[in-house]
């Protein structure tokens, strides 16, 4: 008797396959049998033909504050992830101890877009270590199953204090930090993450403190990462960390380095295929280099009381330190300001997050009701018809309406022909959801659906056995994830069905659910008939339907060398 058979399902098995049709077996959670009329079962789903194919692994997620108040952390499991990687660019909130919360909270509001009231209404500090950070979550549970990295800022932080944002780390300190990470790869870590990239700023503008590291301590704690013959780096980098460079990190301590984030730029198109020929270059000399990139256009939410998207120019950082709103509207006004991030956006075109393409920028909802009709409204067209500088316009329409003005800029990634020979690169790692990162301004947790819907059955560019390839079986290997990923009698029941015909991420929305009442972007699925994590169904062709208190999912922690 099998607690769960799915019957007449095209069956992808997450290894790039072609599909067989048949039924699937699920007993103690686990895949007991895959074959034609498996027997009877406590329950039994007829898939009428739709795809079953293993739960998507989503590799980038910064779920590390959320699912400490939100263990199914929504919306993932209902668009198709049953597996998710928590502390990508070595933001983690462990290990820290008591004195360092709000820093290390105000830095994540700045860095990744998360609500300060949120995190200081929601985070459970039931922990001071990273290792007691992993039993915290066991005892708590956890609704997906999640593999957490060891994070450099958090690190830095714990041995350093506030001067981990100051300046370079003593031997000694070195060495303590190299401890932690030896501590937390025994205790479980998927790896450690690190950023050196210009874009990461915490409170204030200044720079998270990984990107303080020198070399001598970038090399002591990627080798500290690898001398139990397990783990991943995973580095969202910088201009200072080359390919080459990253290169000889992987040599010297043999490990897998995971390089983010690999986007199309339309104003330094061959940029990324600059990239991506270096990391295939390494991949040849034997090195396991591997470029992590998204199916999705980057696009951001945002108004001028925090606008990420301009955070990265050196030009902003005195807006970055405005304390109050007063401030930060004066130095908005300032003409000397604004024409220093004029000259920026000139110098350095196709090397930031925004590069001055105006028409790639929208009025999305305006704060007062006279100005509605701009609402869909690119900047540039605005901008021309008001016979301003499009800097100048923007600003003093945001200042008009107390910075309260909602903007989106499509910035990245928008190049289907160019984003598809990315896609199509084997080797290449989809993900960078940052499902739980950025929420007031993008929602990309629904990315998987998107891969299986626009660019495998809309576009061609890969076809379904491989997009759910890309998915599961591919990132399971990188991450050293041994008994998932793929549909094979004995692994574990993470499982989703789905339509090929529909299948994509529905249209975003705002919700007001995180604590305190913070605003969040959420999206649903289109297509989704089923997912299971451990064979416990979490969603159905409706939406999330778990018991919210139940908790099927494991805290991975152990990983394949």
């Amino acid at each position: 008797m099998f607690d769960l058979v799915i019957k007449d399902a095209e069956i992808h098995d997450g290894s790039g396959a072609q599909p067989l049709k048949g039924d699937l077996g699920v007993k103690d959670g686990r895949i007991a049998a895959i074959g034609p009329k498996l027997g009877a079962a406590r329950e039994t789903v007829k898939a009428d033909g739709l795809a079953l194919a293993p739960g998507i692994i989503d590799g980038h997620t910064h779920y590390d504050a959320q699912i400490t108040w939100d263990p199914f952390v929504d919306p993932s499991p209902a668009l198709g992830v049953t597996t998710a990687i928590l502390g990508n660019c070595g933001f983690t909130i462990a290990p820290c101890k008591p004195a360092d919360r709000d820093l290390t909270m105000r830095h994540l509001t700045h860095v990744e877009g998360m609500s300060l009231d949120a995190l200081r209404a929601g985070i459970n500090w039931g922990f001071e270590s990273f290792p007691q950070y992993l039993d915290m979550l066991e005892k708590n549970g956890v609704g997906p199953n999640v593999a957490c990295f060891a994070g450099h800022s958090a690190i830095r932080t714990f041995v350093m204090g506030a001067d981990a944002t100051e300046r370079t780390a003593t031997t000694d300190e070195v060495a303590r930090m190299a401890d932690l990470v030896r501590e937390a790869m025994a205790a479980g870590a998927v790896g450690f993450a690190s950023s050196t990239s210009e874009a990461h700023n915490g409170e204030g503008g200044t720079p998270m403190p990984s990107r303080l590291a020198d070399d001598h301590e970038l090399r002591t704690l990627v080798k500290a990462m690898g001398e139990r013959g397990t783990g991943v780096y995973m580095l969202t980098k910088g201009r200072t960390t080359t390919i080459p460079y990253l290169e000889g990190l992987a040599a010297e301590a043999n490990r897998p380095v995971v390089i983010a984030a690999l986007f199309h730029s339309n104003t330094n198109p061959e940029a990324a295929f600059t990239t991506l020929g270096q990391v295939n270059e390494a991949r040849a000399r034997g090195r396991t280099l591997v470029a992590q990139t998204s199916c999705c256009p980057l696009s951001m939410d945002f108004t001028f009381h925090s606008p990420y998207l301009f955070e990265s120019m050196q030009a902003w950082k005195p807006a970055m330190a405005a304390h109050d709103p007063a401030e930060l509207a004066k130095i908005y006004r300032d003409p000397a300001w604004r024409a220093s991030v004029r000259e920026e956006l000139l110098a350095k075109r196709g090397r930031l997050l925004f590069n001055g393409e105006w028409d790639k920028l929208f009025v999305v909802e305006t704060a007062k009701d006279e100005n509605r009709a701009m609402e869909g409204a690119t900047l540039a067209q605005l901008a021309k018809q008001a016979g301003k500088e499009p800097l100048d316009f923007i600003l003093d329409f945001a200042l008009s309406e107390n910075l309260d003005t909602m903007f989106v800029a499509q910035l990245l990634h928008n190049d289907d022909k160019q984003v598809g020979r990315i896609l199509a690169d084997p080797n290449t790692h989809i993900s960078l959801s940052d499902a739980g990162a950025h929420l007031t301004f993008f929602c990309d947790a629904g990315f998987g659906l998107h891969l299986m819907g626009h660019w495998s059955r809309d576009l061609g560019v890969l076809d379904l056995p491989n997009a759910v390839h890309r998915l599961t079986g591919q990132p399971a290997r990188l991450f050293g994830i041994q008994d998932r990923g793929f549909l094979r009698e004995g692994l574990a029941a993470d499982l989703m069905l789905f339509d090929p015909k529909t299948v994509a991420r529905g249209p975003k929305r705002r919700a007001h659910d995180l604590p305190a009442g913070a605003a969040r972007l959420t999206a649903g699925a289109i297509g989704l008939h089923g997912v299971w994590i451990n064979g416990a169904r979490a969603a159905d062709d409706k939406g999330f339907c778990a018991d919210p208190a139940s908790r099927p999912g494991k805290v991975l922690r152990s990983f394949a060398g």
